[in-house]
């Protein structure tokens, strides 16, 4: 899959009714080894800025997972690999918050002059939903982002 077709794929994702994160991490299941089912499980969680609190941008969240599936660690004892992932994380962090002005959700939000609501049930998916929502242009951003960092060959 090309760093286009990930985000695209993202982008579509989210339009089919996915959150933000499910979006985002469903689309990079040919890096996950996770099927659709599977990634949209473990990523449910974190739509609307992790359950709707607003917080930190589902898409942010699953790019973390990614990061963490593709380039992470797994021996606690190994302080430098945890300080390169970290390092890692705080990159991808950075590139989308250089780009959009912050990472949490409810900045995102406030931006594109909608409303923020904390908790409470998930909008209704209709098109005016669609239209007020800066959620595709962000997916499809993280999307690249982590393209970006993915395709090189650092660990």
């Amino acid at each position: 899959m090309t760093n286009t077709d990930h985000a695209l794929l993202a982008e579509r994702l989210f339009l089919e009714g996915y959150n933000c994160a499910q979006a985002l991490f469903c689309a990079f299941s040919d890096i996950t080894g996770y099927d659709i089912p599977t990634s949209a499980r473990i990523a449910s969680s974190f739509g609307g800025g992790l359950g709707r609190m607003r917080e930190t941008c589902g898409a942010v969240s699953a790019a973390a997972l990614v990061l963490g599936i593709a380039k992470g660690y797994s021996d606690p004892a190994d302080r430098e690999a945890k300080k390169r992932h970290y390092a890692l994380v705080r990159e991808f962090a950075d590139a989308f918050r250089e780009k959009h002005g912050s990472i949490r959700c409810a900045d995102l939000l406030s931006a594109a002059g909608l409303a923020v609501t904390v908790g409470g049930d998930p909008e209704i998916r209709t098109a005016s939903f669609y239209e007020r929502r800066p959620c595709p242009g962000l997916i499809r951003d993280a999307a690249a982002i982590l393209d970006k960092m993915l395709s090189r060959g650092d660990r």
